[in-house]
């Protein structure tokens, strides 16, 4: 039995929740996986019932569960994911970029992802001001960027498509601070030797995104670099309602949509929850391999392909020019799940 935590969050965050528990009470059904879900609260709602966005009863029980599923939060977002992030040291912002069938995407073979380091650079908070002058502080270290650059050659090596993992920074700018992740990162690469690897301003890096995305493997980067190029990289496969992402550490996992709350189209059951059900595949591999359960792999594999299944035939939510509920897509994904 999976202990799952659930933030169901704010805006559209608890009509995906709720897609996302109808398919986990299917697979808990009829898949034989057995899963007890805790929805929680966090956010602006929590905000205003409780006088904290991350309510120590929510904390706590995610510290027991075996993964957090997360919603997205509004205006105090950053009081929710990042604390999160902080308290249970999940390092690792995994955000893969897939083209999908019928979907915007500028070219139909782009497969990658972007590891993103989790918890040094400019998102520490270190902010002051002197005078009339505002000033961020901007941490890099060697051990955080040489596990991160570890985590990314690793995921190239179980990915087994390019083999290619691609430093991404600004060294020649920022001499210290993205010198020292450059190369730390290249002297991870020496311990992979059957992965080429290579180096990239951030610049071309975005610029590349948009002209040659089929070329990327693996990106690796720092914490801000790797909050604008994940966004970019969900644009170009076709928008954020596909976007899933993890947040690993070394005995915890959190998993959300890439998107925000998109109040403007609460309560309307307009929204594509394929970004939060991709984000349930993304966490039952990670339970498969820290458990060594192979029943979870096979989940996370009948979910991607259900998901891939609704949207090949052509099945869009009103959100992104079609005319399904959130709740019609996701039983649309259910029917092909089972």
């Amino acid at each position: 039995m999976y202990k799952i935590s659930l933030i169901t969050g704010d805006g559209i965050g608890p009509e995906i929740s709720e897609s996302v528990v109808k398919v986990l009470e299917t697979i808990n059904d009829k898949l034989g996986l057995k899963i007890e879900i805790r929805k929680l609260e966090a956010g602006d709602n929590a905000l205003v019932k409780t006088g904290k966005a991350l309510p120590e009863v929510t904390l706590d029980t995610i510290k027991k569960s075996d993964a957090c599923l997360k919603a997205p939060a509004g205006e105090s977002a950053v009081d929710v994911i990042v604390v999160l992030r902080r308290i249970l040291n999940l390092y690792a912002n995994i955000r893969p970029a897939k083209s999908y069938p019928n979907m915007p995407a500028l070219k139909d073979n782009i497969d990658l992802v972007i590891v993103r380091e989790n918890t040094e650079d400019l998102y520490t908070g270190m902010e002051f001001e002197v005078g009339n002058t505002a000033i961020a502080l901007r941490t890099i270290s060697e051990d955080a960027s040489k596990r991160i650059a570890k985590y990314a050659f690793l995921t190239a090596t179980q990915r087994n498509l390019k083999m290619k993992v691609t430093c991404v920074h600004k060294s020649n700018v920022m001499r210290k601070t993205d010198g020292l992740f450059a190369r730390s990162c290249s002297e991870v690469a020496k311990q992979f030797p059957k992965v080429s690897f290579e180096q990239m301003y951030v610049d071309a890096c975005a610029m590349n995104l948009i002209r040659q995305p089929e070329s990327f493997d693996v990106i690796v980067t720092t914490n801000l670099f790797g909050d604008i190029l994940s966004d970019e990289a969900a644009q170009v496969v076709g928008g954020l309602g596909m976007a899933p992402a993890a947040n690993i550490g070394d005995d915890f996992a959190l998993f959300e949509p890439v998107h925000g709350a998109a109040f403007d189209i609460a309560g309307k059951q307009a929204a594509n929850p394929s970004s939060f059900i991709l984000s349930a595949k993304m966490m039952f591999d990670w339970l498969g391999m820290k458990n060594n359960d192979k029943n979870c792999f096979e989940v996370a594999k009948k979910l991607e392909s259900s998901v891939y299944g609704v949207v090949k035939d052509g099945i869009k939510t009103k959100d992104i020019g079609g005319d399904k509920t959130t709740m019609e897509f996701t039983q649309q994904v259910i029917s092909k799940l089972v």
